[in-house]
């Protein structure tokens, strides 16, 4: 009965979606990956190909209106099993050529909400990166509110955000987020630090080599960055 009134109360977009992910449950699976992700969310259990093929599917089936989308991302991230909030991701990135400039509001709120280093990392790749692209206007008040702010994923969206820019990185704005935080102690700004400079090693090795020469960063963070350098 339970599981009915939910889905009653369920946006209208959001319904034939949860019915595919309940039908492809795994309760063992579920277990481990709970067990992986430190017992944080619940989970569905399927296979991460099983969850890209019903989230393309139900993406190409139809969009909500775009008036919707706040209302439907805030429902996803109520709901306890982690693979909504993937789809909320998912829906966001779907919907990019509506973005507006106010969208970074909901773009915080997932990385500020339930957050973990597999939802804010993806936010990188599929929201805060486009996003910038699309409104560079916003790149310094916003990512420079970021980095100064009290929590750490705000942060590590500030140094990782670029981690697709390429040759259209900004090396003066990464340099600065970086040596902000460089002593500190969080783990995953540590990690932020490396990854970020690694991806960018893709593109030039030498300039990375040169930024850790130069400084001093922990040696987590240099691990990282220097992994794949020659």
């Amino acid at each position: 009965m339970g599981f009915f009134l939910l889905h009653s109360l369920m946006h209208p977009y959001i319904s034939p979606l949860a019915k595919y992910f309940k039908a492809n449950a795994d309760a063992e699976s579920a277990i481990k990956i709970k067990a992986y992700m430190r017992n944080q969310f619940e989970f569905f259990g399927f296979k991460a190909a099983t969850r890209h093929s019903i989230s393309k599917a139900h993406l190409k089936a139809s969009l909500p209106n775009y008036k919707d989308l706040e209302l439907i991302v805030h429902e996803l991230y109520a709901l306890p099993q982690r693979e909504y909030q993937y789809f909320a991701l998912d829906l966001m990135a779907a919907m990019k050529k509506h973005w507006t400039p106010d969208i970074i509001h909901l773009i915080e709120f997932v990385l500020t909400t339930k957050s973990w280093w597999e939802t804010v990392d993806q936010s990188a790749s599929d929201l805060t990166g486009p996003y910038f692209k699309k409104f560079p206007h916003q790149i310094i008040p916003i990512t420079g509110s970021w980095n100064n702010s009290s929590n750490f994923w705000l942060q590590r969206s500030s140094i990782m955000f670029q981690k697709r820019y390429k040759q259209e990185t900004d090396t003066a704005l990464l340099s600065q987020y970086i040596l902000a935080q460089t002593h500190s102690k969080e783990f995953f700004i540590q990690k932020a630090i490396g990854w970020s400079l690694r991806e960018y090693g893709k593109t030039n090795p030498q300039w990375v080599k040169n930024f850790v020469q130069l400084h001093s960063i922990l040696p987590l963070s240099k691990r990282e960055a220097t992994r794949n350098l020659i």
